[in-house]
């Protein structure tokens, strides 16, 4: 078998890690399997009987791929997918798109994904390698021409802005996070009753207009009213996370992780949902400090 042969065979034993790590880099299938691609053709255009870690070395020219791709989505100021044209019958909260699938059959939280798109190119590389891959900083330093102590402040960056430091009133927002999650189950499932349940019968529903065709009130008044609303966009909301928003559980709708809209729940003292603010404007949306909930 020829070298080129070794490396293929190499390669293919080590391509769905390297696909993991571009989809946490650039949360698209698609991307990914170029990303994959553009690192085969340049790790067979190299010499590599040198090289004594092929699968760190392989991970590397991948990262690398990556990388240069998010600080090309950064330079081009890449359009969000609330501004995407889409046909006229279609609401501009559109269902969820394939890498949805992938989302859950590599157990990458979507939530991760949100949150990891408001932290520069560098950041992301450095946090996902090293906390979701534990790939030494010696190495990351590598991907990104900087040195490990570099690297590692980086990571400490990411870290500080993605993890929501401790509640001032922990129980509650823990009592929150359970009502959203249940929310967004209920949603997912078309569950009227449950529905019911969670929102109070004064329950206002407000949203930009942006995010609905013409003809549906950006505010809507009333449980029953809400929870049928609800119960029609079933499929959205299989694109939801919950996350939290300026530090209050909310919900994120971003299909493979590209944030579309956010919904602001707001939780009386009942324990019952009184308001659900859907944003979908591009300034709210940059605006908003976003960040994973401690479960």
């Amino acid at each position: 078998m020829g070298n080129t042969d070794v490396l293929a065979q190499r390669f293919e034993d080590n391509r769905r890690h390297l696909h993991s790590v571009a989809f946490h880099l650039l949360g698209s299938s698609a991307d990914a399997d170029d990303a994959v691609q553009s690192a085969w053709l340049k790790a067979s255009s190299a010499d590599f009987e040198a090289v004594d870690n092929l699968p760190g070395w392989l991970t590397t020219i991948t990262a690398r791929i990556a990388i240069d791709q998010l600080r090309a989505r950064s330079r081009r100021g890449e359009q969000s997918l609330s501004d995407a044209p889409e046909p006229d019958s279609t609401p501009a909260l559109a269902a969820p798109a394939a890498d949805e699938q992938v989302l859950r059959s590599e157990a990458v939280s979507r939530a991760l994904l949100v949150v990891l798109d408001r932290l520069s190119p560098a950041q992301r590389v450095a946090f996902v390698l090293h906390d979701v891959f534990d790939v030494p900083f010696e190495q990351i330093g590598t991907v990104l021409d900087r040195s490990p102590d570099a690297a590692k402040k980086l990571a400490s960056r990411a870290r500080a802005r993605l993890q929501a430091g401790p509640a001032e009133q922990p129980r509650r927002r823990t009592e929150h996070l359970e009502i959203v999650n249940a929310f967004l189950a209920a949603s997912r499932g078309g569950d009227i009753p449950a529905l019911l349940t969670l929102l109070a019968p004064d329950v206002v529903r407000r949203v930009d207009r942006v995010l609905v065709p013409a003809g549906v009130p950006t505010e809507m008044r009333g449980a029953a009213d809400v929870a049928t609303e609800t119960r029609h966009f079933t499929r959205r909301a299989r694109a939801g996370a919950v996350l939290l928003i300026d530090g209050a559980p909310g919900i994120a709708i971003a299909p493979a992780g590209r944030l579309l809209a956010l919904l602001r729940i707001g939780i009386g003292g009942d324990g019952r949902i009184h308001t659900i603010d859907i944003a979908g404007d591009s300034e709210r949306l940059r605006t908003a400090v976003l960040q994973l909930p401690e479960l």
